[in-house]
């Protein structure tokens, strides 16, 4: 009930702070909102250009999350003697 009866209040004062001040608001707003545009343009640019290089990594056929084959089989035939051991001990 209080968090309703304060966001009421919050809501009514900003309404009325936006009535009495609307035009510093307004020169407020138009200096926010160039640099929120730049910001948010070079971090789409950095995102856009690392799934860029990312898709280059796979067109390559080189996934840096996957491990050989190899690895795996040596891994599962060690894992395998280890419970024979356990299962002997």
């Amino acid at each position: 009930m209080k968090t309703l009866i304060g966001g009421a209040i919050g809501a009514v004062l900003g309404i009325i702070g936006m009535a009495v001040w609307f035009k510093p608001f307004l020169q407020l707003l138009a200096g926010a909102i160039p640099p929120m545009l730049l910001l948010g343009g070079c971090l789409a640019l950095y995102l856009g250009f690392d799934e860029l290089k990312d898709t280059w990594k796979n067109d390559e056929g080189v996934d840096p999350l996957a491990t050989p084959d190899d690895d795996k089989d040596k891994e599962i035939s060690e894992l395998k003697k280890e419970i024979e051991d356990l299962k002997k001990g």
